[in-house]
C-alpha cells in the first residue's frame, strides 16, 4: 500500500517573496517606497529629525536631497523599515478612522509594549525590530486577536 501525503487543493496562492537582495528589485520599488514614506511623514506631522531616524539615521543633507530627488537604488535596510512603516500605517487606517489612524503613532499607549510611550518613541529607539513588533501588533488586531 502506497500512501502519498498532499496539501488539500486551495484557491489562495502563497504570497511571492520579493527578493531584496536583487539590485532590479530594489531598482523597481525605491522611488515608491521613498514617495510613499514621505506621504506618510507628512500624515503622522513627524519631524525632520525623527523621520531620518526612522529611515535609520539619514544625515540632513541626505534627508533633503532624497525628499527632493526619489529617484535612487535604496538598500535592503531602508526598504524594510519602509515596508513596515506603511504597512504600520495602512493597519492603522483599516483600525480606525483617519485622524485617529494618523495621530495613533504619536499618543501615549499603555499597551505593555509601550509601556506608556507612545509608538513613535518606541519604533525611534528600538528601530527595525521595534517597527517590526509594532506592525506585529497590528496585524494581529486586524486579525481579531
Amino acid at each position: 500500500m502506497n500512501l502519498t501525503y498532499a496539501y488539500p487543493k486551495s484557491r489562495f496562492e502563497p504570497t511571492v517573496l520579493v527578493d531584496l537582495n536583487a539590485k532590479a528589485e530594489r531598482e523597481r520599488l525605491s522611488k515608491s517606497a521613498l514617495k510613499g514614506f514621505f506621504k506618510l511623514a507628512a500624515a503622522w506631522k513627524l519631524r525632520d529629525d525623527d523621520a531620518r531616524e526612522l529611515l535609520g539615521g539619514l544625515s540632513s543633507s541626505a534627508y533633503y536631497d532624497w525628499k527632493k530627488h526619489p529617484e535612487r537604488v535604496l538598500e535592503v535596510d531602508r526598504i524594510t523599515r519602509i515596508s513596515y512603516l506603511l504597512g504600520i500605517y495602512k493597519a492603522l487606517h483599516i483600525l480606525y478612522g483617519d485622524q485617529l489612524a494618523d495621530e495613533w503613532v504619536s499618543l501615549p499607549n499603555t499597551n505593555a509594549i509601550f509601556g506608556g510611550r507612545t509608538p513613535l518613541s518606541a519604533m525611534l529607539g528600538g528601530g527595525l525590530l521595534a517597527m517590526q513588533t509594532v506592525r506585529k501588533l497590528l496585524d494581529a488586531r486586524r486579525g481579531g486577536l
